[in-house]
């Protein structure tokens, strides 16, 4: 089964994709990529995603999305690291990224409104047309090599291995059964997907959503009252959503949410961030018993699920682990906590092939302890395996030898009339070593003023977890998924003073 795309006002069937993606598939070993190589690819949200998902299962090849809002400098190093051996690239973006395209590498130009391809660059659509579909050996399928975000230096690649072909009937069948708890794609779903795919989970969400769907329907950019018609419109069973969109779909009136019908919902999978107990409820009173959130990574993939009952039972928690998951919390000497305790948070999900960074075994074998993997988040378990996320141990600011976690302080903040966006992270200070600093971004039109937010936060949070400053800013440098730049933002007040990372 191969599920149809809706894109826009165009359509294409389950039938059509599987045969783009055969002739890409074919196509792409015609250019010189073999299996287990890798397409960089450098897309807006467009329909061109499922030929390339399609192909990389064909092929056996790795797709390696890049995040078209990056530096040039940023794609250079990206195509460099990942090995690309081939460029697929809206036509729109070529001119400024061409001079960090390697000389020699294929260039692959999808069009955007009509437009020719660019001087330089294959016209994609037409020479897909002309590919005949691979007729290789049955191989191993790929999916996406997804790049974290770099938040402790550059980024690494996520290299996941193959699934030997005699094991990948009974694999798939423990994936299946963790994205179905996780991401509530079963087969015959109808999903939709307003989130960029240059992100990983979008991309995991897709990829099974293509497979096992009845329909796909793919959004070129989030819009909250978009994104209810097209509930309504196809009837969608299935939502991808981050707790930025919550938040900013809250924002849409009562009145306009009234005309929609959003009945055919459910399941609304959260990923990408910790969503604030509050926020998830009004989102739970709004939509119905239907969001549940999951504890995952690239490297990792799917740990946990809150169902919406965990939800309403132990308001914050982001589940207990899915099928054989394992969750540990682990001290500093690497000794177990007890329940409640928080530590460094360590998981493994054997539904999923092992994985190691590209270019960096070092990195892969320093955040691995008896199997299991850390990506740096502190939390703790209650009694009942629980689990609570507290923050990122490179987030958590030390204020006169306490612990404060700035992610609590920024799902407080972010409900504030008038803020539409925050974060909150760790200043110097001669004193305390560190203190509290909070930037917000005003919904247009609104006016905030410090002291107001700040007393607004003293009712609902200790006072030493309240910021000393409230920094109003036009715009903060948060993409689509809710992911913010804090360490760019951060590091400026740390300019020639020591401090972790």
């Amino acid at each position: 089964m191969a599920a149809d795309l809706w894109f826009e006002d165009s359509r294409r069937s389950g039938d059509a994709l599987l045969g783009r993606g055969a002739r890409l598939a074919g196509g792409l070993r015609a250019l010189g990529v073999g299996e287990g190589d890798v397409v960089a690819v450098l897309l807006r949200n467009d329909p061109a995603f499922a030929d390339i998902v399609h192909a990389c299962r064909i092929a056996g090849t790795y797709y390696c999305p890049i995040n078209w809002h990056f530096t040039a400098e940023e794609i250079r190093f990206l195509l460099a690291d990942s090995g690309a051996r081939a460029l697929i690239v809206h036509a729109g973006l070529l001119d400024g990224v061409r001079a960090v395209v390697p000389a020699g590498l294929p260039v692959l130009a999808v069009a955007e409104a009509g437009a020719p391809a660019p001087a330089g660059a294959i016209d994609y659509d037409s020479w897909l047309a002309a590919q005949p579909p691979y007729d290789g050996p049955r191989v191993a399928p790929r999916g996406h090599m997804a790049y974290t975000s770099g938040t402790t230096g550059r980024p690494k690649g996520v290299l996941r291995a193959p699934i030997p072909l005699e094991r990948l009937d009974a694999q798939l069948e423990r994936m299946r059964s963790v994205v179905a708890q996780t991401m509530g794609i079963v087969p015959g779903c109808r999903a939709l997907m307003a989130a960029p795919l240059y992100h990983s989970a979008p991309g995991v969400f897709i990829q099974n959503a293509l497979q096992m769907g009845e329909r796909l329907v793919l959004c070129a950019r989030f819009d909250p009252e978009q994104v209810l018609a097209l509930v309504e419109r196809h009837r969608i069973d299935v939502l991808y959503l981050v707790p930025i969109m919550y938040v900013r779909m809250l924002k849409v009136p009562p009145e306009v949410r009234a005309r929609y019908d959003l009945s055919s919902l459910r399941f609304v999978a959260s990923t990408g961030a910790p969503c604030a107990p509050e926020v998830k409820r009004a989102m739970l009173e709004w939509f119905g018993p239907v969001i549940h959130e999951t504890y995952a990574s690239s490297e990792a993939g799917m740990i946990t699920v809150a169902t919406p009952a965990d939800a309403a039972a132990r308001p914050g928690t982001a589940g207990r682990a899915v099928d054989d998951g394992e969750v540990r919390i682990l001290d500093e000497r690497g000794s177990p906590c007890a329940p409640g305790e928080i530590g460094l948070v360590y998981v493994r999900q054997p539904a999923y092939p092992d994985f190691t960074y590209r270019n960096n075994e070092a990195a892969r074998r320093a955040i691995d302890r008896d199997g299991l993997v850390s990506l740096g988040d502190m939390g703790y378990l209650d009694a009942d395996g629980y689990l609570f996320i507290c923050d990122r141990a490179s987030d958590m600011v030390i204020s006169g030898g306490v612990n404060i976690y700035p992610a609590e302080i920024e799902h407080e903040l972010v409900r504030y009339p008038g803020v539409a966006d925050c974060v909150v992270f760790g200043v110097p200070d001669d004193e305390y070593g560190e203190r509290l600093l909070a930037m917000v971004q005003p919904v247009p039109g609104a006016v905030l003023e410090e002291g107001a937010v700040i007393e607004w936060l003293r009712q609902r949070l200790s006072g030493f977890k309240v910021p000393r400053t409230i920094v109003v800013e036009a715009q903060l440098p948060r993409d689509d998924t809710g992911k913010l730049a804090k360490r760019r933002l951060r590091d400026k007040y740390w300019e020639g003073r020591a401090r972790r990372v």
